[in-house]
């Protein structure tokens, strides 16, 4: 069966994120305010055939911890849905 995954890819938590913070500091500029805590990230989407769920998520949790991110720095989430 083919399955549609979502990998989102981000920093850990108390890794420092330039581009996010360059992003929160231009908000007041463009005349918009209110807005913390920016975090930039990437997401991946791809498409996979596999025999069930379950092996779909494990072979993207592979591809993300092996390719997509970098474990190290990086957290990874993987979403599952029938294509």
């Amino acid at each position: 069966m083919r399955y549609s995954i979502t990998v989102e890819v981000s920093l850990r938590a108390g890794i420092a994120d330039p581009q996010g913070s360059t992003i929160e500091r231009a908000l007041p500029a463009m005349g918009i305010s209110g807005v913390s805590g920016v975090r930039a990230g990437k997401c991946f989407w791809f498409e996979l055939d596999a025999a069930s769920p379950e092996a779909a998520e494990e072979t993207a949790r592979q591809l993300a911890d092996r390719l997509l991110a970098n474990p190290v720095i990086e957290d990874s989430t993987v979403r599952v849905v029938p294509a």
